[in-house]
């Protein structure tokens, strides 16, 4: 799960150069995001879902946020701006759920979804751009979200994986999306809530030669992703892919994370990524979130020791607990 990926079932800088203002649009280009992880630590976004929901969209569609993209699109924009503004260097774009297929099912042909694709990363630059003639004085990154299969599919499977597909038949599924996503100029690529290192290793195949990079996320529980490999196995495929400038876990209980982080980092050598949930529980029967959070920013402490250098948090995470996150990093 994506800050724009629906429940499961069952200031920043933070650090150095990377927050530069004169690299800041409209101004001089801003630097790219592997030489600002290379300076220091990097604020990601939070949950787009909640925030759209805290603004009175519904989002009970298989297409979740993506929907909004056809029939809200300044609504994407304003959830952007919303983190931005909290402290976020990174936005996530609403493309979680957008594939062609999923488009289709709602009577979209493949140009009009093509052009919903990419102006989820034109969204997120607007947002950046707003942001920049409002004040924020710092870099500002777009990474354009590509989730798994089943996310596509709608029915919980992407927190299992294992969907009966090939690494063929699923690098053939994402290549096209990831096409028109990297023609639309993200800053990089987010492979993220993967639930199975088959589905990783066909992404990873199809990142290739699209000239963007990319991070790898898993979704996990406990040390293995969700499909049951270890997560050194998982991690180790990332580790000689030149694509891939970062490595970690979303979408997965804060209690999760540190182990996963210094697994990643050991395994890998790459910054990690971590974005995880609140804590609480999705109840799928009643539809709601039960149980209290755990997460707390002063936790990202921790895992920016063991290697995480984007940070941020997935569902349940809104912009309050980004805008802590931001603090913390920025007081350390």
């Amino acid at each position: 799960m994506t800050s724009d990926t629906p429940p499961p079932p069952g200031p920043s800088t933070h650090a150095g150069s990377a927050h530069d203002s004169s690299a800041q649009a409209p101004g001089p280009r801003r630097p790219d995001l592997a030489a600002a992880l290379a300076a220091g630590t990097v604020v990601l976004d939070g949950g787009m879902s909640n925030q759209l929901e805290s603004a009175g969209h519904d989002l009970s569609d298989e297409l979740w946020s993506a929907r909004l993209l056809a029939e809200r699109p300044e609504a994407v924009t304003g959830a952007h701006l919303a983190y931005f503004e909290a402290g976020a260097d990174v936005a996530i774009t609403s493309s979680y759920q957008a594939t062609f297929e999923g488009f289709a099912k709602r009577g979209i042909d493949r140009e009009e979804a093509a052009r919903l694709l990419a102006l989820s990363v034109e969204l997120a630059r607007e947002a950046a751009r707003r942001a920049g003639s409002g004040g924020v004085r710092r870099p500002l990154w777009v990474a354009a979200s590509v989730g798994p299969y089943g996310a596509m599919l709608a029915d919980g499977s992407e927190y299992r994986g294992r969907y009966g597909l090939t690494v063929d038949e699923l690098e053939r599924f994402h290549r096209p999306r990831l096409e028109v996503l990297a023609a639309a100029g993200p800053d990089v690529l987010a492979l993220e809530t993967v639930p199975d290192a088959e589905e990783a290793e066909a992404l990873l195949r199809a990142v290739r030669g699209l000239g963007v990079p990319a991070w790898l996320s898993y979704s996990v529980a406990g040390g293995r992703t969700r499909a049951g490999q270890p997560l050194e196995e998982a991690f180790a495929l990332a580790a000689e892919a030149d694509e891939v400038i970062a490595v970690g876990v979303n979408c997965c209980a804060p209690e999760d994370v540190e182990d996963a982080v210094a697994t990643a980092a050991r395994v890998t050598g790459k910054p990690v990524v971590v974005y995880p949930n609140s804590g609480e529980a999705w109840d799928a029967g009643a539809r709601a979130w039960s149980g209290r959070s755990t997460f707390a920013p002063e936790q990202v402490l921790a895992w920016r020791d063991s290697g995480a250098r984007l940070i941020g948090g997935c569902c349940r995470v809104g912009p309050d607990a980004v805008a802590s996150i931001a603090r913390t990093l920025t007081r350390a």
